[in-house]
């Protein structure tokens, strides 16, 4: 009954069928059609499944291809293992994957139409993803970053797909109480709000101005963007290298919003936010922050109070911040949101050696914050391995 059929731009689907699959608060047809023009096609193939029943469209499945350097997805304790048989087979060091999902989103989704018979959908897109994969010589197929409200579906096609779970970083949310910043704090465990009031009282005596702007100018621009690199170089896990063009791009969506911080003596520019403001959701995209100013200027969470700040004054209910960066997130009350790999490798030997190393994936593996996470909360640790299965 479902049919999928492939197309190579975001524009080439009708604008009104991206509106009904992906509403508010995701990711729309502008993030895609930033994502293909901005000039980061060395890194991805983009591509989109087009679901259609009876010839009509239902869904859009977000696509792309890349070759995956496998230190960014063998879990850290096989990497000297890897590295060894890399250098016999250098092949080895990166997999030609075909991704169901976003380079940058933090979730992976195929949106769907009202109406449509959600689990056939799902079905119709694997089956073409498949396909599609031996058609790139792909041997990985991968549903990136799969949040829960899939699981239920995807968890039917582990046996008959062979798929594999592996456990990915989690997201992050903040849920906003009340109309204003003393209901945010208010609701923050006493210690941890005692500890961002004493931050942020120590960082009120910095002299800085904050400013939220649409739009902005080239030399701005410029200034964004060399924030968002150093911070970008800083960080220890690189999935996706965006450039200046894109976040020129991105700035032309009547929803994004830059949040910028300046040293108020010299006017330079020493933090900043992208935000997309998506219906009751804010999200909390990409951050840049000069770290050669004093720790005592604590700019993360004196950016965090300006977004929390500005989201409020946009109605916002919830502040969505992404994969990454644990510590100072759950210090500021945010829920970790689990997101699974749904993954399966062409070659049976080479799909169970992969299933074998993801059942000892976990939160504790992957970042150390999460790890403390888990320890107070062990309860949240998602489920891998054998204790994953439906059954």
């Amino acid at each position: 009954m479902y049919q999928i059929r492939w197309v190579d731009s975001a524009s080439s689907i009708p604008a009104g069928l991206w509106q009904v699959c992906f509403p508010e608060p995701f990711e729309g047809v502008w993030w895609y059609q930033a994502l293909e023009q901005c000039g980061i096609t060395a890194q991805f193939t983009f591509l989109y499944g087009v679901v259609e029943l009876d010839g009509k469209p239902v869904a859009i499945a977000p696509a792309f291809l890349m070759d995956v350097p496998i230190k960014l997805v063998a879990p850290p304790f096989l990497l000297p293992i890897a590295r060894v048989l890399g250098y016999f087979i250098p092949s080895l060091l990166y997999q030609r994957t075909l991704f169901i999902g976003s380079p940058c989103s933090d979730e992976g989704r195929v949106g769907i139409a009202d109406g449509a018979d959600r689990l056939q959908v799902l079905h119709c897109v694997h089956r073409g993803l498949i396909a599609k994969a031996v058609e790139y010589d792909a041997p990985m197929r991968v549903w990136k970053d799969v949040p829960a409200e899939y699981d239920e579906e995807l968890s039917t096609f582990i046996m008959s797909e062979k798929l594999f779970r592996l456990v990915s970083y989690p997201g992050t949310m903040v849920r906003l109480e009340g109309h204003d910043k003393k209901a945010y704090l208010a609701s923050l465990k006493a210690s941890r709000r005692n500890k961002l009031k004493k931050k942020l009282k120590l960082a009120a005596d910095v002299p800085l101005d904050t400013s939220v702007m649409q739009q902005p100018d080239a030399q701005t621009l410029d200034e964004i963007f060399d924030l968002f690199w150093r911070t970008y170089e800083k960080g220890a896990i690189k999935f996706e290298r965006l450039n200046r063009s894109f976040f020129e791009l991105i700035a032309r969506y009547p929803n994004a919003y830059f949040i910028v911080i300046r040293a108020r003596a010299s006017g330079d520019m020493v933090a900043f936010a992208l935000c997309f403001a998506l219906g009751g959701c804010v999200i909390n995209k990409f951050i840049g922050i000069d770290y050669s100013r004093p720790k005592q200027w604590f700019l993360y969470f004196r950016l965090w109070e300006a977004v929390v700040d500005w989201a409020y004054s946009k109605g916002a209910d919830a502040i969505q911040s992404g994969q990454t960066g644990y510590a100072p997130k759950i210090e500021l009350g945010h829920e970790m949101l689990a997101l699974t790999n749904f993954c399966s490798h062409r070659n049976k030997w080479m799909n169970r050696i992969f299933t074998a190393a993801a059942s000892l994936v976990n939160w504790n593996t992957l970042d150390a914050d999460l790890a403390e996470f888990v320890k107070a909360y062990p309860q949240l640790q998602p489920k891998t391995g054998r204790d994953a299965w439906p059954g």
